[in-house]
């Protein structure tokens, strides 16, 4: 699922930087084998996600495995009116539909979605973009509701940072992670009203305060004043989306300037794991 997530987003850009249809039909191949192909496709739940011999045949923490499908959603939606066949589009976006329905209603499903950490908000990433490439406006809506009254108030602090993720055992990876997921989030959810990525409370926290917080230790990580991840600090930090989002939506050259400079193709599997946002060009 990682490769899929590397190659075909990969395979989508190219077709869109060079005009090149063959990085597209190729792209389109990696969907119908996963998506569409009886023989080959997915089942649109993760019931034995992270399952345990003898203790669980399943758990909700399993789900975010599937985050990987966040850029393979958003580059579906960029091949299914195109490059794809009627019945070949259909068949995908109902996947992602079920996958979103399963997500919506299942224990497993409903218990990620209400996590007190990064959990939940990449519950609310993979929802937003599997609703918006099944056209369901108003999963939609209700996840931005819930990014609104929900997880922000209760995931950020007032500087900017995510208690929960500071005190993990990788809180330097975490705090990126999420801020990269809230993001992502706030991208996927544009076109709503209020503006997601300008959205913030009463007490001015949001997406910009978050970058506010977390951007001088990307910037230089030595500045970082808690502890160390007990491990793959050294591989950190790399090319943060969140980054490139939040200059793009504030104005903010010195965060485009920053994401430049970044690492885009880490090798640390760990690293790869918790990073599943790669092609900018299909998110701006």
């Amino acid at each position: 699922m990682v490769r899929l997530s590397i190659q075909m987003p990969a395979l989508t850009a190219a077709w869109l930087l060079t005009g090149n249809r063959e990085y597209a039909r190729r792209a389109c191949d990696h969907l119908r084998a996963w998506f569409v192909s009886a023989d080959t496709r997915m089942n649109p739940n993760l019931q034995y996600a992270q399952a345990v011999q003898g203790v669980s045949t399943g758990r909700s923490y399993g789900i975010i495995d599937s985050l990987h499908l966040v850029e393979v959603a958003r580059a579906a939606s960029l091949l299914t009116g195109k490059m794809m066949s009627p019945t070949d589009a259909d068949a995908i976006r109902d996947w992602f539909s079920s996958y979103l329905n399963w997500l919506s209603t299942s224990v497993a499903g409903r218990a990620e979605r209400d996590a007190k950490n990064n959990h939940a908000m990449c519950w609310a990433l993979q929802a937003a973009e599997y609703a918006r490439l099944a056209g369901d406006d108003a999963a939609r809506k209700e996840i931005y509701r819930s990014y609104r009254e929900m997880l922000l108030p209760d995931q950020m602090a007032d500087d900017g940072s995510f208690p929960r993720e500071l005190t993990r055992t990788k809180p330097y990876s975490y705090s990126i992670f999420n801020f990269d997921i809230m993001a992502g989030l706030c991208q996927s959810l544009k076109g709503l009203d209020p503006d997601a990525p300008a959205f913030q409370l009463a007490d001015g926290r949001g997406l910009a305060r978050a970058a506010e917080f977390i951007y001088p230790y990307i910037k230089n990580k030595n500045s970082w004043k808690w502890a160390k991840d007990i491990e793959h600090f050294n591989a950190l930090p790399v090319r943060s989306p969140g980054l490139l989002f939040s200059g793009i939506a504030f104005h903010e050259q010195k965060y485009v300037d920053l994401w430049k400079t970044l690492n885009p193709d880490p090798t640390d599997k760990e690293i790869i794991r918790n990073y599943p946002i790669r092609q900018p060009l299909l998110w701006v």
